[in-house]
């Protein structure tokens, strides 16, 4: 079961909603990459309110997550994107359904 997470919160420029949509859809590849997520979401809140919830077995996984390469496009691209720079809030994960692996 994994016991760590991010829940992550973004606010997108007014007029960037549809591109921070897309970052976080096209984010999902380089999530696909990392062997240590095992579980990862990024959602819609209202018109200009996007989160990411992610989950790991370790605190070695949530670390190499955090220093990876979503978190490089997000720096390299935060000025333009978002309101400010994302909220990311480490978690410890009380319970979850995943599929078997």
């Amino acid at each position: 079961m994994p016991a760590y997470g991010f829940f992550v919160e973004f606010e997108a420029k007014q007029g960037k909603e549809d591109e921070v949509a897309r970052f976080l859809v096209e984010a999902k590849t380089l999530v696909d990459a990392e062997p240590g997520t095992l579980a990862w979401f990024s959602f819609r809140l209202g018109p200009h309110s996007f989160r990411i919830f992610d989950a790991f077995e370790t605190e070695e996984d949530r670390e190499a997550h955090l220093q990876g390469k979503v978190r490089e496009r997000i720096e390299a691209r935060a000025d333009e994107l978002f309101t400010a720079f994302p909220t990311i809030t480490p978690v410890n994960v009380l319970a979850a359904k995943l599929p078997a692996r």
